[in-house]
């Protein structure tokens, strides 16, 4: 039987458990986790964290790469659904059609107030470029319009593997440029529009924004980038340290990989692995966040050093007792929603008129 917000009577008991357990003092939490907390690396891992960790853990879920993309999507939307706590209010929040080179592109725009022109976020959701959608990162696209005051435009891109590279990077760019050219009928300042995402999402954003550069049309104005996958050619020390226990696994990563490349000479290609594009100089100014407990940790942070080289404006916050996906439990995780306050922070600093 459904409760509300499409939560199972599971579903809505596994939420409310959730909020509690993860809102409760660290070292209760660390008691609950197992009694020690996780080190390694010489970081710590946040004490709620490690209790979603071992919470999870003890659901027995199956790996995700041991299923399909369907079942892998439904998996996602599930657990998102426990995670996602009451929707945040903004002024308005209506579906667009963004005009793609493969026909139309499902989006879904966000506007924290209805007052003037202000800065636009066009957003790439995570999740491999298989799994994830609008619904799923609903609850990220809400905090950032409200915390950043920023509009977002959340893009609803093809997935794989019914859609391999490009084809995301394709509906990407087309979404960005949909923006930058109707900016005014979107009601945002055309000066004030930046991209972002997370995970395959921030890959996206960093392919995006070499694309915008090369082609002589409007720049971003910022990039936003959370824990991005940006080399696809190779594995970087990361991997070692994290390939197992915190969420992103190195078998997972496999699987998305798999799934996403069409053969493996397409892991060179910058619009895939970003890290490898030969020139850097004159991007966007932009926000590189890694996590800790990341797999991805040091291909992001590669990525960061090789901007700064380059000359591009750019900061890099590594949160150490973090792990990857700490922007989607921001609703229920105070560690995760403190790292993604302080981003939208940063960003409505970067997009100040």
């Amino acid at each position: 039987m459904e409760g509300s917000r499409g939560l199972t009577r599971r579903e809505r008991l596994e939420s409310v458990a959730g909020r509690v357990l993860l809102g409760l003092p660290a070292p209760l939490q660390r008691l609950l986790a197992g009694g020690r907390a996780t080190r390694l690396d010489g970081q710590t891992l946040d004490a709620d964290l490690q209790l979603a960790l071992a919470l999870a853990a003890r659901r027995g879920e199956p790996p995700l790469e041991s299923l399909s993309p369907g079942e892998a999507r439904r998996l996602m939307a599930r657990t998102a659904r426990t995670f996602a706590g009451t929707p945040l209010p903004v002024a308005r929040v209506e579906p667009l059609s963004i005009p793609g080179l493969a026909g139309p592109i499902p989006a879904r725009f966000y506007r924290p107030s209805l007052a003037g022109a202000q800065p636009l976020l066009v957003y790439f959701h995570g999740g491999g470029w298989v799994v994830g959608d609008l619904d799923v990162y609903d609850p990220v696209c809400r905090f950032l319009a409200r915390e950043a005051g920023v509009c977002v435009l959340s893009v609803d891109y093809r997935l794989a593997p019914e859609h391999r590279f490009p084809a995301a990077v394709d509906d990407a760019y087309s979404a960005f440029r949909f923006a930058t050219e109707q900016a005014r009928a979107l009601g945002v300042d055309p000066a004030r529009v930046a991209i972002g995402g997370d995970s395959a999402g921030g890959n996206l954003t960093a392919v995006v924004a070499q694309l915008a550069a090369r082609d002589g049309g409007v720049p971003p104005a910022f990039q936003l980038l959370f824990y991005p996958v940006t080399d696809l050619s190779t594995k970087h020390a990361s991997y070692r340290l994290f390939r197992d226990g915190f969420f992103l696994t190195e078998a997972q990563m496999d699987w998305y990989r798999g799934h996403y490349l069409p053969d493996e000479d397409a892991a060179l290609d910058p619009r895939a692995s970003p890290l490898l594009a030969k020139e850097l100089r004159g991007l966007a100014p932009a926000l590189v966040v890694t996590a800790g407990f990341d797999v991805l940790r040091d291909e992001g942070e590669a990525y960061a050093a090789r901007l700064r080289e380059a000359g591009v404006p750019v900061t890099l916050r590594r949160h150490a007792g973090t792990i990857h996906g700490f922007c989607n439990v921001a609703p229920v995780s105070r560690t995760g929603r403190a790292y993604l306050t302080q981003a939208a922070r940063d960003l409505r600093s970067a997009l100040a008129a």
